[in-house]
């Protein structure tokens, strides 16, 4: 049981770790040679350029004007400087949303700080129980919180009254927070200028035709059924194999890259590899040959399934992104159902261009469920066998338990600085080695299920993300750990007695908890700001493959903001300070440190640095609320299950009135404000098209939807482009390919779904 010495300690090494991490950054900035690390955005936007110095050789790579240093600390105030509106047109409202989630953290868990402290730990420190407790380790820590408190003491009513408090303050502050966003979301898309996917539709399960092929299949459908809207369509091609081509292609360039650099620089010694595996094992033979003749042939592969493709049928997916004149078409098309067999022409809002995450378009709809089921066991299992390496790192922080393991280090382990190391920093920083690993695992499994957009992949692997922390690392913590720690106490006890020490023990993980998020949330957030690997990266690139200032702009690598895997540890804090705002009251400060901390890095972070891989508009908001009020609903339920445990059984049932209250806050909220996260209101598409007409009456929209959603390894190709019916505009009948049926006895098996044959028939009647 880590005491307060422990966390002492473990304070001391988080708070040096964040200085040096924070000092490194700060003297590395300055530094020429690193601008295009710190401040990659600035570049891409095309308004900061190399630094150049006249004088001294050595003021192109080092900042040798020693008055900027002690300046070191001037990105704090300028990352708070910039206005959100200004903030939104610079790094999106994606960007400004997310930080805004560390905002509502502190929105939240200050005041309660503050209530806490003045209410809640006065009431539990004088409470000493503890103390006259035998057989039950406990530290200094453990006095500050609930357990400190008798059972059938009215004390506890203090504590029921706080949750109410708490409770009522947070669904406040959600609100007002939602309302906000919402608003901002609509400003957002009502001011944004055009883009492709504001007239463009997914349509995906498009039915097989004998007549026509999908492309043309497409085009007839919604000239029938969109006559007035529909402008044009790209049919999606499954053009994994070409992608993959072209990806081990530009690997094989770069490295061609650094064997003629590596030449030039050394003309007398030309360089070699060997073919085999990593350019360790196999023949011998010259690199620059070696390579230019591997390209060359990759070359003629690629050249061979891109025709392949263009020219095979079978290479087109049953699936089409169909654009519309207007705002307005699209927006009918993407939120109504288009047949009477709602399982066929199913339409959603198309992602950017850029969000589209094109390797999952080509699986089949229908195997697209299938696969997620596979994925949803998989998930089950990979959340119960990960118990076992959480098992473990709690095990660390009991000093009996590996003195047992392993006996030999008992006079190493005994000693207090290593004892106080161990307890209060080894399990923080080992849980977070564990979790390097699983958000990469978990997009992989998204990936998996066939999600078609950026977006909609970091979505879904955020909620994997939160279900394994919820999970593992919160309930597997409390349980695995509270376990060991009081293993000796169960099994000398009598039964009657087991459920009492569980409830004033579960309290006493705060010091687990309070160690991880000074590892995590403290040094963790300041290792963000350094840039480590980045920075490391692209000096070996501009080292090894730069040639040209263009090479030098490929080097950079900004990043973005990691929604799947930094969201839902956003969520696990809040989950932290729910529970233990009344449970245990200490940990509220380094939750909210953290939250300061991380709105101030990540601000500066989305002004200098991160370019985002696409732009949703903050979809992802309503996710965000759900997941907070589901942390607040099982405070409520622990609280509850802690004080039938520990004697107040009078007091519970005043607490399920809790989340019942949450539960009704969360549906008002649902209906109020998540539709305009979901959906584009028909009144706004007008007003914007209707402005467009007005302002812009010359606009060829065509030429700027043809192209949108080509594949990206066909753009600046020549693929067929589906014609168009303007000089049938107004005429009902439309052209097509497909044989009449009018006469045919048996309904034929390849036909469409009936809705659509009906109308289209009677088109060709006419």
């Amino acid at each position: 049981m880590a005491s307060l010495a422990d966390i002492g300690l473990s304070a001391a090494i988080n708070i040096l770790s964040v200085i040096a991490f924070l000092v490194a950054f700060a003297i590395l900035r300055l530094q020429p040679f690193n601008d295009r690390v710190y401040f990659p955005k600035w570049y891409f936007k095309g308004i900061r350029s190399s630094p150049t110095h006249s004088g001294a050789y050595a003021s192109k790579f080092f900042n040798l004007d020693f008055r900027t240093y002690l300046r070191f600390l001037n990105w704090m105030p300028a990352a708070l400087r910039i206005p959100e509106l200004e903030l939104i047109d610079h790094a999106g409202l994606d960007s400004v949303v997310y930080i805004r989630i560390y905002l509502l953290g502190l929105k939240i868990f200050v005041p309660l700080t503050f209530l806490a402290f003045s209410v809640l730990v006065p009431v539990n420190w004088t409470g000493g129980t503890l103390e006259h407790k035998r057989n039950l380790t406990f530290s200094d820590i453990d006095k500050l919180s609930i357990s400190n408190i008798a059972s059938d003491s009215n004390r506890f009513w203090a504590h029921l009254v706080i949750s109410y408090a708490f409770t009522f303050w947070t669904c406040y502050v959600l609100h007002n927070e939602y309302k906000v966003v919402a608003s901002m979301r609509l400003h957002f898309l009502a001011s944004e200028n055009r883009r492709a996917d504001q007239f463009t539709v997914l349509v995906r399960n498009v039915p097989p035709d004998p007549d026509e092929s999908i492309s043309e299949h497409v085009e007839h459908f919604f000239c029938v059924n969109h006559p007035d809207h529909y402008l044009t369509h790209q049919v999606v091609y499954n053009a994994n194999t070409l992608a993959s081509l072209v990806e081990k292609k530009k690997s094989l360039q770069n490295w061609f890259v650094y064997y003629q650099n590596k030449f030039e620089r050394n003309p007398k010694n030309r360089p070699s590899t060997k073919t085999g595996l990593w350019g360790i094992l196999g023949k011998k033979v010259d690199a620059i040959d070696y390579y230019n003749s591997q390209i060359e042939k990759l070359s003629k592969e690629e050249a061979t399934e891109r025709e392949r493709i263009v020219s095979n049928p079978k290479s087109i997916m049953p699936a089409a992104f169909v654009s519309f004149r207007s705002r307005w078409g699209a927006a009918v098309c993407a939120q109504t159902q288009q047949s009477s067999n709602p399982t066929l022409w199913l339409t959603e809002w198309a992602p950017e261009p850029r969000d589209v995450y094109w390797r999952n378009l080509a699986i089949p709809f229908v195997e697209i469920t299938i696969r997620k089921l596979i994925m949803a066991v998989a998930l089950f299992f990979l959340t119960f066998f990960f118990m076992i390496p959480i098992a473990f790192v709690q095990s660390l922080a009991n000093i009996e338990a590996i003195e047992k393991v392993f006996p030999f280090l008992k006079e190493l382990i005994e000693m207090q600085a290593v004892k106080s190391l161990i307890q209060g920093f080894l399990p923080g920083i080992a849980l977070k080695i564990f979790l390097i690993i699983l958000p990469s695992l978990l997009m992989l499994m998204s990936k998996i299920e066939g999600y078609a957009s950026l977006s909609s992949l970091e979505r879904r692997s955020a909620g994997k993300f939160y279900l394994f922390l919820l999970v593992n690392v919160f309930l597997g913590s409390i349980i695995t750990g509270t376990a060991f720690q009081q293993l000796n106490t169960f099994i000398h006890q009598s039964a009657n007695d087991i459920p009492k020490t569980v409830g004033a023990s579960m309290p006493m993980k705060a010091t687990f908890f309070i160690t991880y998020i000074m590892v995590d949330g403290w040094a963790g957030i300041a290792a963000e700001i350094l840039r480590l690997k980045p920075l490391i990266v692209f000096h070996l690139k501009n080292t090894l493959l730069v040639k040209t200032e263009s090479d030098r702009e490929q080097a950079m690598d900004p990043g973005s903001l990691d929604f799947a895997s930094s969201e839902p540890r956003i969520q696990l804090y809040f989950l932290l300070g729910f529970v233990y705002s009344v449970v245990t009251p200490i940990l509220l400060p380094f939750i909210c440190v953290f939250f300061g901390f991380s709105y101030l890095v990540f601000r500066h972070q989305i002004i200098n640095v991160y370019k985002q891989a696409y732009e949703s508009g903050a979809t992802f908001w309503p996710d965000v609320h759900r997941r907070i009020l589901t942390g607040l609903i099982i405070s409520h339920i622990l609280l509850m299950g802690l004080l039938s445990t520990i004697g107040f059984a009078e007091g519970t049932p005043l607490l399920i009135a809790l989340p019942i209250i949450t539960i009704w806050f969360h549906i008002f909220c649902k209906n109020r404000f998540e539709p305009a996260f979901v959906k584009f209101p028909l009144q706004d598409a007008m007003v914007k098209d209707t402005l467009e007409k007005a302002t812009e009456p010359t606009l060829d929209l065509r030429s700027y939807l043809q192209d949108a959603y080509i594949h990206p390894v066909f753009k600046g190709g020549d693929l067929n482009h589906p014609s168009t019916f303007d000089e049938e505009e107004n005429n009902p009948l439309v052209a097509t390919k497909r044989n009449s049926r009018i006469n045919t006895p048996l309904q034929s098996k390849f036909g469409s779904e009936i809705g659509s044959e009906t109308s289209e028939v009677k088109y060709q009647q006419f």
